[in-house]
């Protein structure tokens, strides 16, 4: 009987030693997934941070570029040398606008480098407004009228908008209703 009180009592002692050390395991799992979740936390805060960032960003670049437009479709080269001589005299004869006074403009210029290949569509152009009025009337006539022509060519007038804005706008295409030609 002494040798199997003394049997149970080395597997005892066997035993609280084994949960001694899975205490200790778990005690540190504990630790380890506490810190985990306090990490978890801060990256869903910073998540949150850098989406409500990135939309500042966005509404702040669309703000600086409210007082632009841009203009599709004239044909490369036509402008001459002088874009906002170009653009002073076309765009109130396209649109049938009166301008008082004469449209004005901060900057005007072709986006992106000069293509080799003529036969390409013609780069876009951006002009900045000196007078936001002007370029709200630009815009809404442009808007109501649709596509201008110019000896065959479609110039088309809009709004510039950042990268994330356009890509906003273009996801509501597919709801708007079309219009019939008439």
């Amino acid at each position: 009987m002494d040798a199997s009180i003394t049997s149970l009592t080395l597997e005892t002692k066997s035993m609280r030693s084994d949960i001694a050390g899975f205490q200790s395991r778990v005690t540190g799992l504990e630790q380890r997934m506490g810190s985990l979740e306090t990490q978890i936390n801060t990256s869903q805060e910073r998540e949150q941070d850098f989406i409500y960032l990135r939309s500042k960003l966005t509404d702040m670049e669309d703000r600086s570029r409210r007082d632009n437009i841009r203009v599709l479709g004239i044909p490369e080269n036509e402008e001459g040398l002088d874009m906002q001589a170009f653009l002073t005299s076309t765009l109130p004869k396209m649109i049938s606008l009166d301008f008082d006074p004469p449209l004005e403009f901060q900057r005007a210029h072709r986006i992106g480098p000069k293509r080799s290949d003529n036969s390409s569509r013609p780069r876009l152009i951006i002009a900045c407004l000196l007078q936001h009025n002007q370029t709200r009337q630009i815009l809404q006539v442009a808007r109501n009228h649709g596509p201008f022509r110019i000896d065959q060519h479609e110039i088309r007038i809009t709004a510039d908008y950042s990268k994330e804005t356009n890509e906003r706008r273009k996801a509501f295409l597919a709801l708007r209703p079309r219009l019939p030609k008439l």
